[in-house]
């Protein structure tokens, strides 16, 4: 009788088609700001030409110990920042031109932060047997690229995406038989 009733709840909860069965999940690039806007605000208080590098860490961008921090090497410092050749020396931002100038002691180092969230949306059928599958997108991604030399901040630039959202749509006519008509197709295109 037990078994009985346990298995009914369980065959009643797989019919009610409940979005809570469906699979969720996130992705998050460890940061120390828990907003867009943290991360933005932490980084207009680096100051090129008074910020020394030492305070990085205090401001949440730590070089040494951080996650998500990509070290540039001078050459991809100028290629970035610099790209045409033929712009004269004296009409780059300061910073840069410093950092040209110092050439391989100038270290440049990006950051990247971000928060996404995935929730699968729709009826639990269409999805569990692959038919229809709708995951929306929520997050936020942050980057910041530091320039550096001789202890001092030369140049900083942000970027990023405050609010991302989008909704990823996947359709398969043929539900969990999909995979096994794309490879047949695939053989007999060769």
């Amino acid at each position: 009788m037990h078994a009985r009733i346990l298995a009914t709840a369980a065959v009643a909860a797989l019919l009610a088609g409940c979005t809570a069965m469906l699979p969720r999940g996130s992705t998050d690039a460890p940061s120390p700001f828990p907003t867009f806007k943290d991360a933005q605000e932490a980084a207009e208080k680096i100051v090129p030409f008074k910020t020394p590098s030492s305070e990085l860490s205090k401001l949440g961008f730590d070089a040494v110990h951080g996650r998500n921090v990509t070290v540039i090497p001078y050459p991809d410092i100028v290629a970035r920042l610099a790209p045409y050749s033929g712009v004269p020396l004296d009409q780059l931002d300061p910073g840069i031109r410093t950092c040209i100038l110092a050439k391989t002691a100038c270290r440049g180092y990006v950051f990247r932060f971000a928060k996404e969230d995935r929730s699968r949306e729709g009826g639990f059928w269409a999805d569990f047997l692959n038919v229809t599958r709708e995951t929306h997108v929520r997050g936020w991604w942050f980057e910041a690229l530091v320039v550096v030399n001789d202890g001092t901040v030369l140049f900083r630039n942000v970027s990023g995406q405050p609010h991302v959202e989008r909704l990823v749509r996947e359709r398969n006519p043929l539900g969990p038989f999909q995979p096994a008509g794309e490879g047949a197709g695939a053989v007999l295109l060769r």
